[in-house]
């Protein structure tokens, strides 16, 4: 076990907890404002269950190493996340931004994820291959999902503002 790559691993389980504080807070504030898409605020209900249980993963494979979370890098986060909803809150197109920007943030999780899973073995952690890599079949699952679903949500958001405008 090399000593800088248990160090690199400790900084990528700090970094992935800070990056699923910030999707923890997106969703919250996205699944708040999606009574129009219910198909979409459902799969971000379900898919912050799912977060809250990728924090405490990577609580545990922190506390596993002797080591915690950072509190300025949470706390950075969290800020960015809810900077980012408001932004997008205040567009007339949040569904199609905050779709992008899932589409996006998933796809940095699931490298995040493949990185932290390649150190394992380097950094004397075998033992966190299996949360994390349960963890990586999540993010992939939900990528999928908004991938596969661009297009519907896209054509939904074109029907809603038709309605609004004939209204």
């Amino acid at each position: 076990m090399s000593n800088k790559a248990r160090d690199i691993f400790i900084l990528g389980l700090r970094n992935a907890h800070a990056m699923e504080i910030q999707a923890r807070e997106l969703m919250e504030r996205q699944s708040e404002r999606m009574d129009d898409y219910p198909e979409v605020k459902a799969k971000l209900q379900t898919h912050l269950q799912e977060t809250n249980e990728q924090l405490t993963r990577l609580e545990q494979c922190l506390s596993a190493c002797g080591e915690s979370s950072s509190t300025l890098k949470d706390t950075t986060q969290s800020v960015m996340a809810n900077l980012m909803a408001m932004g997008h809150a205040m567009s007339g197109d949040e569904i199609l931004k905050n779709t992008f920007a899932n589409n996006a943030f998933e796809n940095f999780e699931i490298a995040a994820y493949k990185s932290l899973l390649a150190l394992c073995g380097a950094a004397g952690m075998e033992q966190a291959r299996g949360p994390l890599q349960q963890s990586l079949q999540e993010e992939e699952r939900m990528a999928k999902w908004v991938d596969s679903n661009v297009e519907k949500v896209t054509l939904q958001f074109v029907q809603h503002e038709e309605r609004q405008a004939a209204a």
